[in-house]
């Protein structure tokens, strides 16, 4: 253990310098056409989060990008899987299929996640929005680290997640072109298929495509790790259409659908509960109109408007009973059954914007942002009640069914009005980019209960004793603000000097003002007058952008005041009989002031013919600077080593070698953990052509060694105690 310590140590320390070339290429790629190895240069890479199309060496926010062939490249489990590889950004995870991310100490929470420009406004930490997308599907995913764009509004504190799937094309001469991918994952058994099909003209195109994956319990160093299998599948299609010269409409759908999706951790479960979504969804509509080009200066005008839902269904099942002794000698026992919470979580947008080209060194953006998130949830515990007679005989048995709504059904509505103009001074070598926006933001709720109504033996009952008001019904509004500010200078040849600051903001979500969670144990609470959180960043880093050397370096800081924590209290309700009563809890409340740092540096270098070696590494601290303790979940230092050889005429092979030291740097209750080192790696061929179609093969190995090591953030979750073991995989896509 103690050489193991060592080497995590030495080998994290060495990987201070951070990067993978790979991750930071994009390719213009259908299904039609793979590449081999990425062969872009970092300065023609083209970006879209920042609302129009621009050069990744023109913009300054920090980003890391991921493209299709990564993907393939990879076992690629999920969507965060891959992303957890790029400095910055870390996964938590409950099994195999619900994981989530952590940019630089910031959880989902504190992120914007879009689907094609979308907005995803997910239930809980538990809802996995990142795990409900077909990686199959992944044109690239672009990953904004800090609050270097308030175009999104409330939530952008940590970052910006924008998942940008595949989509069809305009041609001049008419084609079809399909995909069929397949792959398996020996740690799991998991087997995936996708097809997808397009066609198109000069004027329209379409896309279709579909997909089914399934897994059995994942495999770890230590044994099964049990719960975590699942069943998943998508079907999406995509519309484009010219009506008239520079105009552009493009409708979409996309249903993402999992079953039977085990739940190993998860700290909202009990330590001997078993949970599982026996139904998980998405289903997204979306649509937009765009003129281009109607005057010299007035270069896009854009309409958009969208509908997501996501529906999850879940079964817990507590595995535990209470036993009590009764005055004469009988024995009371009380077993909860099963318990189901259910959630409808709806949300709806429609965005105008504008681009406007004043010359050929000003482009002025501004438009108006209203979205809007419903959440309807139930939740029902079947419990049974029996009265043992002292010689074990049953002497009376109650069935009890109540019905409760944890989460009221409740609205929230932001309304924004947002600009960003970008400048070009001192003949290019200086680029400023100053955004602002200004959110309305109203919530609604209706009146809740602990207890909506209990079936007892099959009789209800509206009004059971102690019936209590949890939340009254309200309707409040908040008006508030962010802006940034960001430039590139061009020091040197090829080096570039990058400056971000921001002020950003976080409304509370619905969860937060009025959950009402009873474990048994404790009781959580939201809280109706929370304050919005207000974020203060500022982010120093320089590029390098060298033919055969490409290195990026930041150090960044982020002060959030405000910030929502759960702190002891005591909640006073009163009961539908009139009374007034306190109950402890824990309560989200407005306590904490936070101020994470850190730093992170990417690179890449071409070191001989064929030769690539990719390196990456970041160091993230939080503190809570009111209390001056730790926060809770912040990712360990850790890097990442690899070396890639392109052999044009067959393929290319890597091996990378991933290290993160100990965590002990941890808030109060957290798990220490200790240093690892994982290594990986991956083959792929060239493609392989027969005519019009096309072959590649794709395939590798994870862990290696077979290293039973801890994820810092899963951990911390629930049961989760060891990360999957060795993998084997491969993976085979054919284009006709």
């Amino acid at each position: 253990m103690i050489k193991k310590k060592w080497i995590a140590a030495i080998a994290a320390t060495a990987l201070i310098f951070a990067g993978k070339v790979n991750a930071q290429m994009q390719h213009s790629e259908s299904d039609m056409y793979l590449f081999a190895l990425d062969t872009l240069k970092l300065e023609d890479v083209v970006v879209s989060s920042l609302k129009v199309d621009k050069k990744l060496a023109e913009t300054p926010a920090n980003l890391s990008i991921i493209n299709s062939l990564d993907f393939k490249r990879n076992s690629s489990f999920t969507t965060a899987d891959i992303l957890s590889k790029e400095p910055g950004i870390a996964m938590s995870s409950d099994g195999m299929w619900s994981k989530g991310l952590n940019v630089r100490g910031l959880g989902e929470d504190r992120m914007v996640t879009l689907i094609d420009g979308n907005r995803v406004e997910t239930a809980t930490d538990l809802t996995a929005s990142l795990s409900m997308i077909d990686v199959n599907d992944i044109e690239r995913v672009e990953v904004i680290k800090g609050a270097q764009s308030v175009l999104y509004g409330s939530g952008a504190m940590g970052g910006i997640v924008n998942v940008i799937t595949k989509d069809g094309y305009f041609a001049d001469k008419a084609y079809v072109h399909g995909s069929l991918l397949g792959g398996f994952n020996s740690v799991n058994k998991s087997h995936s298929e996708y097809l997808s099909v397009m066609t198109g003209a000069k004027r329209w195109y379409l896309k279709l495509n579909a997909s089914y994956s399934q897994a059995d319990d994942v495999m770890t160093p230590e044994g099964v790790l049990n719960n975590s299998s699942f069943t998943t599948n998508n079907i999406s299609a995509k519309l484009g259409l010219k009506p008239f010269k520079n105009h552009i409409f493009k409708f979409q759908f996309q249903r993402n659908w999992s079953n039977d999706v085990g739940i190993p951790g998860g700290a909202a479960f009990a330590p001997t509960a078993t949970a599982d979504y026996k139904d998980i969804g998405r289903l997204l509509f979306d649509g937009s109109y765009e003129i281009k080009n109607i005057t010299e200066m007035f270069t896009s005008l854009k309409l958009s408007a969208y509908s997501q839902e996501i529906i999850r269904n879940v079964e817990m099942r507590p595995n535990s009973k209470t036993i009590d002794s009764m005055p004469d000698g009988k024995v009371k026992i009380t077993a909860p059954q099963l318990v189901t919470p259910n959630g409808i979580h709806k949300t709806k947008g429609a965005q105008l914007q504008t681009v406007f080209d004043f010359s050929d060194n000003n482009t002025f953006i501004a438009g108006i942002d209203v979205w809007r998130r419903d959440v309807e949830t139930t939740r029902t515990k079947f419990v049974n009640v029996t009265v043992h007679k002292p010689n074990g005989e049953i002497a009376n048995e109650n069935k009890v069914e109540r019905h409760e709504t944890p989460i009221p059904n409740s609205s929230f509505t932001s309304a924004g009005l947002f600009v960003q103009d970008e400048m070009r001074l001192l003949n290019d070598r200086l680029i400023l980019n100053i955004g602002g926006r200004l959110d309305g933001i109203i919530v609604e709720n209706e009146e809740c209960h602990d207890v909506d109504y209990i079936i007892q033996n099959g009789k209800k009952n509206d009004n059971p004793p102690g019936q209590r008001i949890t939340y009254q019904a309200d309707k409040t509004h908040d008006i508030t603000w962010s802006a940034n500010a960001g430039a590139i200078y061009n020091m040197f040849r090829n080096t570039d000097l990058v400056v971000n600051v921001a002020r950003s903001y976080r409304a509370p979500s619905l969860e937060e003002r009025f959950k009402y969670i009873d474990l048994g144990a404790y009781v959580q609470l939201g809280n109706q007058d929370l304050k919005p959180e207000d974020g203060y960043f500022a982010d120093l880093g320089v590029r390098y952008w060298g033919d055969r050397l490409q290195v990026e370096g930041s150090a960044f800081v982020n002060r959030i005041t405000n910030m929502i924590v759960e702190a002891p209290g005591e909640f006073i309700y009163n009961t539908t009989d009139g009374k007034s009563d306190t109950l402890p809890a824990l309560i989200a409340s407005n306590v904490s002031k936070a101020l994470l740092y850190g730093f992170e540096i990417d690179g890449s270098w071409m070191f001989a013919r064929n030769f690539y070696a990719d390196f990456s590494g970041s160091y993230t601290v939080g503190k809570d600077t009111e209390n001056d303790t730790y926060l809770p979940l912040i990712p360990p230092f850790s890097g990442r080593l690899g070396l890639t050889y392109n052999y044009p005429k067959v393929g290319s092979v890597s091996v990378s070698l991933f290290a993160a030291s100990k965590q002990y740097k941890i808030a109060e209750g957290e798990i220490p953990t200790d240093g690892y080192c994982r290594l990986d790696m991956a083959l792929s061929t060239k493609v392989f052509n027969f005519g019009r179609c096309g072959l590649q093969i794709f395939g590798g190995i994870d862990n290696i060694t077979n290293t039973a090591y801890v994820n810092h953030l899963s951990t911390n979750r629930g049961d989760i105690r060891y990360e999957p073991g060795r993998n084997f995989y491969i993976r085979a896509n054919f284009t006709f």
